[in-house]
This record gives C-alpha cells, structure tokens and sequence, in this order.
C-alpha cells in the first residue's frame, strides 16, 4: 500500500513538472518567433512610467 501512494506522488510530481515545464518553453518560443520588433515593448512603457520615481528601501550608497 505504501508503494502505491509513492508511486502515486511520482507521477503527480512528473505531471505537474512537464505540465510547468511545457508552458514556460512554449511561451518562450512563442515570444521569440511571433514577438517580432515589439518584443520589448511592455518593459520599455513600463521604464517610461517608473521614469523620475524614487527608490524605496534599501541601503543608501
């Protein structure tokens, strides 16, 4: 009985992993082929934004 329940994570360990593991290589291929030249574009409107915010915690250097 033992065996069938670590069996049983096993194999949901393997699912959940390649289920994971196939969304972030398929979204990475998608962004690299279908991206074009607007690849970028919400980090940079984002950079645009945050333009002249100050910096909240942390060490002052």
């Amino acid at each position: 009985m033992g065996q069938y329940f670590i069996d049983l994570a096993i194999v949901g360990v393997l699912i959940i992993g390649i289920t994971a593991l196939m969304g972030v290589i398929t979204n990475g291929i998608g962004e690299s082929v279908f991206g074009g030249s607007k690849r970028t574009e919400h980090v940079n409107e984002t950079m645009k934004t945050q333009t002249g915010w100050r910096l909240v915690g942390g060490k002052k250097s």
